[in-house]
């Protein structure tokens, strides 16, 4: 298994709720936790689901309006790449404190064939598909904690970690 990791700060801890609990889009699956929630991505209409459910989210936890654009933007291109080379797979939104700040982890994950070479797909440019080829590079820019986990034919999976105000 390769991986690679990009982080301004330590781990977080465990999660907790931010405010109240309520699964606002609907469409959601519960996990057993009030602060986290795993939308399937199998549909282009997933996407926008994702892309909801993300911005939500970000407004739960208190971010600016350009820390929500940050979010879900690097939400919206890592799902797109699930669904596109991994064939599909998931996004988990898990709300964090740390410190007394709100922060949001995104984890994405899907059963593809993998990443070849993870410093090549997270260069500008480099695409395996009709894309521009910013997708990964860019959502680790826009967040402050990037994790990259893949294997040859076992997929990919992206913990994705943006903290409000910083």
């Amino acid at each position: 298994m390769s991986s690679a990791r990009s982080t301004d700060d330590a781990v977080a801890p465990a999660a907790t709720p931010a405010n109240d609990t309520a699964d606002r889009d609907g469409k959601g699956d519960r996990d057993g936790d009030a602060d986290r929630t795993v939308h399937e991505v199998r549909t282009e209409e997933d996407l926008l689901t994702v892309r909801h459910a993300v911005r939500a989210a970000t407004l739960r936890a208190g971010f600016s309006i350009v820390d929500q654009t940050r979010v879900v933007t690097a939400a919206s291109e890592l799902a797109r790449n699930a669904f596109i080379h991994g064939g599909g797979g998931s996004v988990t939104i898990e709300y964090l404190t740390l410190g007394g700040n709100a922060g949001l982890r995104l984890t994405v994950d899907d059963n593809g064939p993998g990443i070849r070479d993870i410093d090549a797909a997270l260069t500008d440019g480099f695409t395996t598909g009709a894309g521009l080829g910013h997708g990964l590079g860019g959502a680790r820019r826009l967040m402050n904690d990037f994790e990259l986990h893949t294997a040859s034919g076992q997929g990919t999976t992206v913990i994705a970690t943006r903290w409000a105000g910083r």
